[in-house]
This record gives C-alpha cells, structure tokens and sequence, in this order.
C-alpha cells in the first residue's frame, strides 16, 4: 500500500481559534503493542488539506484495501473451508452461533454460579477496517454508485470476517467472589477492570422521547458519575442510544432536533467505542465544537480545552434497562485480561472527521462479565477510554451483546438506554 502524505507538526499544530485542526499525541498504555492500525496509528487528522480532516485520505486508503484484496481473501478462506470447526492461532472457532453453542455442550464446559457459557463473535481479520458512514455525501452522489456498491460489498464481507468463541461469562453481581474486596460499585472497580455497577430510580417518564431523555436523565447520570468518583471535577454525558428490537413506531434518527431514533439491532461483535486517538480527539470536539453533543452546549477556546485535557479525564458508557432484560444481555471484558494485546482500529469515516473505534482477537482467558435479568434500577458501567497511560489503571473494556441460551423462547428483547459521557478530573 503506497504511504499517504501527512501535513508537517507545524501544519498540524497551526491554530486559528476553534476551527483549527488538531492532531492527537498516540498515547499507548505503558506495555501495551502498536496497534494494528493505519498509518502506524498515526490519527487521519495528520492528514488533512483544506480543512477535510483527513476524510479525503481515509476514503483514499479504503478503497486501495479493497482493491488489494486481503480481506477478500479472508473471507474466501472461511467460505470454502469445510463445515464445522475452522482451526485458528487463537482457538477453534465456528461460522455460526448454533455450531459454537453445540461444541460448548458437547465439550462440557462448564461455568461457575451465575454464569454461563456461550458464543461470543469476534474479528479474526488481523487489519484495520474502514465504514464509510450512512450520513457521508458519498452515498448520495449518483456518480459514486459504482463505488457505494464496492463499498456495500466491503462492509457485509467485514462482517463475515468473524468467527464465533466459547466463552465463561461470570455475573458480575458476585464479582467480589473472584476479586476480595473489590466492590462492584466502587470506582476501584472501574480503575482496576474498566467495570462497575451503579442504582438509580430514574425520573424519566418516557425514554423513547429524546428532549426528556437529555433533560431528566442526562443530569441523572452526570450525579451518578460524580458520586463515584469524588475527585472528579464535572461530568458531561454527550448523547445517548436508545436500543428496542420490538419497537414499533418511528425509528429514524434526527440530528437536527438531537433524536438518536431506536435501534433495532445490537452490536454482536466484540469491540470499544474509542482509542488512544478518537478518546482525546472526541472530548476535545464537544469541548469545542459542541460536535453531535445532545446535551449541554459547552463554551470552552481551544486552550481552555488543552488546559483541561491536560488532566485525567474518561470516557464511561453507562447502560439502563427499561425493564428486566430476557435476550440478548449486555456482556463487559475486564482490562486485565487483555491489557498486553493489541486493538484493530476501524475507521468511521464521516464528512468531516473520522471516527476510531476498536475490535479485537479472541484469546480464552479474556474475563467476561455479565448482569444476569439486569433490572431496570441496575446501571451497567463501562471504561471507553481513559487518559492516564502509565498502566495503573484500566484504559478501556471491550464489550459485546450475545444471545443468551438459557433465555427462555419468549424472553422479551433488551429494551435499554446507552448514555455517553466524559468524566473530567
């Protein structure tokens, strides 16, 4: 693949007010590999012209991955290997769930009380990815069908670049059963796993009604925030996913008047939502730029922003139920477990910026937790990103939704609402 041009530190680093670009530092924890990443894991940003953040370049380099044909070949491998089983370096894996979940029985595995085992899905494509977004102008633009169909065609073969894992799953509830002293509700948890569990009796009447959900719950969950971590100064919860595989009413998203929609679909594969990069990168752009922020509008310069960026900050999702969850739970990976292996960035390359999250390998002594039936007072807490490196603390936790085999049939769908935020030390 031919090396992009990246603009000089000068360029990067030249400031006119808030609309100057700005290039993150690659802060990997202490002990952690590179990441499989483009560019060394250098941001896109780096690559900007003419205030594009970079989004030229992205696109650039995914169609020439395409074109490469190194992902095709992937999922060629495993469309012509034989049924069952497919041996990898990290384990047997299987193309289905109902193939995973029989060789789990079949095995005997077995979990302790309050967990399970099941299939978990994951990466076995060891290279970036790239998506360009629904919202992209690309998608819309009558002489790029032939590109948005190549396009269309990468993503879907994305997805089939996985593979389904056993794996133990322990309810977190009992988690001082396998970390003395260590409560689930604490923000030691959150610093030693990148996990926790908080209460709250939300006053939010109605959480398929955006305006009331950053209203009422947005505060909610910043107290929550504060509360768990005395040392922090504000927390700013930024937007919010509301998740109904039954919903029947209007599901479309609006950016205009800040209305997530409701998702049908949950996230089946394991991932985090940020990186070393796009952490830094996406506070400072809603300390800015108010940059798709559904909740409060801040007012902060650029040098505001640096000066507060130059302290601990983190990025927490928190996850409340609506009702008590039957079918497919929400499942968290503790940071030890994983600390010392390497994520795989995939790009979201949007108009004007592009978005880093992760995925990774499977490895059968990741630590999985879940909340077996989590209530609808029960707030699941998980560590996106977090600025402190030197390793004494989590960075991030991967997660995933699954389906669960000891559901009954009936179970209702998990009927949830996923808030966002920053934590500012």
């Amino acid at each position: 693949m031919s090396q992009p041009r990246h603009s000089t530190d000068r360029d990067a680093g030249s400031e006119k007010g808030n609309s100057a670009r700005y290039v993150p530092p690659l802060e990997l924890t202490k002990g952690q590999p590179p990441p499989i990443a483009a560019n060394g894991g250098l941001s896109y940003m780096s690559f900007d012209r003419d205030g594009d953040a970079g989004t030229a370049e992205a696109t650039r380099a995914a169609f020439e991955q395409i074109a490469v044909g190194e992902g095709q070949a992937v999922t060629d491998l495993l469309e012509n290997a034989p049924p069952g089983p497919i041996e990898t370096k990290w384990g047997v894996g299987f193309r289905h769930y109902e193939e995973c979940l029989a060789h789990i029985r079949a095995s005997g595995m077995q979990a302790p009380e309050g967990g399970v085992v099941l299939p978990l899905r994951y990466t076995i494509h060891e290279q970036p990815s790239y998506s360009i977004v629904s919202s992209n102008a690309l998608w819309r633009d009558p002489s790029r069908e032939a590109d948005a169909q190549a396009l269309r065609k990468e993503e879907h073969d994305t997805a089939r670049r996985c593979l389904y894992f056993p794996q133990v799953l322990r309810d977190a509830r009992r988690l001082e059963e396998y970390y003395p002293g260590l409560s689930p509700t604490s923000s030691e948890c959150m610093d030693r796993l990148g996990l926790a569990l908080a209460h709250c009796e939300s006053k939010c009447e109605n959480f398929y009604d955006a305006a009331e959900v950053e209203r009422v719950f947005y505060p909610e969950m910043e107290k929550l925030l504060l509360d768990l971590f005395p040392g922090a100064t504000d927390a700013l919860v930024y937007n919010h996913d509301v998740f109904d595989k039954d919903y029947s009413g209007d599901r479309t998203e609006d950016q205009n008047n800040k209305n997530p929609g409701v998702n049908a679909q949950y996230a089946n594969i394991v991932h985090n939502d940020l990186n070393d990069n796009s952490g830094r990168v996406r506070a400072r752009e809603l300390l800015i730029h108010n940059l798709r922020n559904f909740g409060r509008t801040q007012h902060y310069t650029a040098e505001e922003a640096d000066a507060k960026l130059s302290r601990r900050f983190m990025s927490i999702n928190l996850a409340k139920p609506m009702e008590p969850v039957g079918q497919y739970p929400f499942v968290l990976c503790a940071w030890p477990s994983f600390a010392d292996q390497p994520y795989i960035t995939n790009y979201r390359i949007y108009d004007d910026r592009v978005g880093e999250t992760t995925r990774f390998t499977y490895r059968p002594e990741h630590e999985w937790y879940w909340f077996p039936q989590q209530t609808s007072t029960e707030v699941s807490m998980l560590k996106c990103y977090d600025s402190i490196t030197d390793g004494s603390v989590s960075r991030w936790s991967f997660h995933s939704a699954c389906v669960d085999p000891t559901a009954a049939e009936d179970a209702p769908c998990r009927k949830n609402v996923v808030v966002r935020s920053f934590v500012f030390f």
